[in-house]
């Protein structure tokens, strides 16, 4: 194999497809980051009480989780252009009920709405990876799109505040539609139809296409290596800045600048952590990301009060460690669906994240207790439940790297015998085949 095929090369229409995903990846990320700061603002102004805020978050992932399961046995029906077009117009109408909600009802319904239609998107955009990018490539890509979680932290979360707090809560929501609507003028006029899968498709009634899609064996192994996956990262998340400032007796005003080291860490070693991906290999990288990661958990986890410097540097550690998991093992399951299947597997993976996430916050709402005015407490606990979701990973994640491995080398051979077909076709009727390697 030689190295031009190790590491092709993107051609300018790709390039196009990487901006384009990642500037879509970047406004579903920064809408449904933005609503947790904006809980200062929000609660006073609609007269809400801390759980009734708490619905408003969980009223997204909740309604994509489901929306994806939905959606799944049509994903695979209809041009995938059309289909981004349709949920993305659909996330923007629900981003814009946000920016326009007088009240706590509306503002809930808008949220509904904005998680039915942004929970497929993201299953849609993997499927479109798979369509335009080699396995060789993915990688790369997924490496340039994962810098959209970095760009919200370090673009979009201060932007969106400054907009909350010199214009009103509505403000960042509006942000984000008018944003939304120009990414979804250039997906109308640039992006290509997308319809190969429709020429391998074998027509089935929807129902039966996602039993079919959720009975398959080898796309279990990756659901449940998808579960322990959004464990980790969701479990820490919701307690992550009480922690810092309660028990790693971090300032507010501190705060700001561990978020925007590691959102600056994202952005600057996702498409190095991609390459990377592409030249060692995708388990490889899972696995190296995987066994920093799971040692910085246990020790971070168990700190007391520890000093601005020390804390930026151990995020930075552990946020670079989580991007190499992220990006290997969505490079990695990208491979695992055969094309007919692909928009169905992508959804219902999408909404195994959502839906785990959520079972995983709530989960370590039940680990960790505070007491008025003191540090959070059992938090070494949900370290050491996080580092073992870590180690099961990468034992389900071996599983998946041996059948995605088989199935490439299968159509690596169907694709050698169907170029020996050709070869001996062109050589005129009657002559000798040649010889089988």
């Amino acid at each position: 194999m030689n190295a031009s095929r190790l590491t092709p090369v993107f051609t300018p229409y790709q390039k196009f497809v990487v901006g384009l995903l990642a500037f879509l990846q970047l406004s579903i990320v920064l809408d449904f980051m933005i609503i947790s700061p904006l809980g200062a603002l929000l609660m006073p102004a609609l007269s809400i009480s801390p759980r009734q805020f708490g619905l408003v978050v969980s009223a997204y992932a909740f309604s994509a989780g489901i929306s994806g399961i939905l959606a799944a046995g049509f994903s695979d029906r209809f041009d995938r252009k059309n289909l981004l077009l349709f949920f993305y117009g659909g996330f923007m109408l629900g981003t814009l009920l946000c920016g326009v909600a007088p009240s706590y009802p509306i503002l809930v319904t808008g949220r509904i709405v904005t998680g039915v239609f942004g929970g497929v998107i993201g299953s849609i955009s993997m499927a479109i990876v798979a369509d335009v990018f080699s396995i060789e490539m993915r990688g790369r890509v997924m490496g340039f799109v994962q810098t959209a979680f970095g760009a919200s932290q370090v673009l979009g979360l201060p932007l969106g505040l400054w907009l909350g707090n010199h214009f009103g809560w509505h403000s960042p929501f509006r942000m984000i539609a008018a944003v939304s609507a120009g990414v979804g003028v250039v997906i109308l006029v640039r992006l290509r139809p997308l319809t190969a899968h429709l020429e391998a498709q074998i027509i089935r009634n929807p129902v039966d296409h996602l039993l079919r899609t959720v009975r398959h064996s080898g796309y279990q192994r990756a659901f449940l290596a998808t579960t322990f996956l959004a464990t980790g990262g969701f479990m820490l998340m919701p307690f992550a800045s009480a922690f810092s400032v309660h028990n790693l007796r971090v300032r507010l005003d501190q705060l700001p600048w561990v978020y925007l080291a590691t959102g600056a860490t994202s952005v600057l070693l996702g498409p190095t952590l991609g390459r990377l991906s592409d030249r060692f290999g995708k388990y490889r990288l899972f696995c190296f990301g995987s066994l920093v990661s799971i040692p910085v958990v246990l020790v971070y986890c168990r700190l007391g009060a520890t000093s601005i410097a020390w804390v930026v540097l151990i995020s930075i550690l552990l946020f670079g460690a989580i991007n190499a998991r992220m990006i290997a093992s969505q490079a990695l399951i990208s491979a695992v669906p055969d094309l007919p299947d692909r928009g169905a597997f992508m959804s219902v993976n999408s909404s195994v994240v959502q839906l785990s996430g959520g079972m995983a916050a709530a989960a370590a709402g039940l680990i960790v207790v505070q007491r008025p005015g003191q540090p959070l407490a059992r938090y070494d606990v949900l370290g050491s439940v996080v580092a073992g979701a870590g180690v099961l990973a990468i034992l389900l994640m071996d599983r998946v790297q041996r059948m995605v491995s088989r199935r490439l080398a299968r159509l690596e051979a169907e694709t050698e015998v169907d170029e020996i077909g050709l070869s001996t076709a062109a050589a005129g009727k009657g002559a000798p085949a040649p010889a089988a390697r």
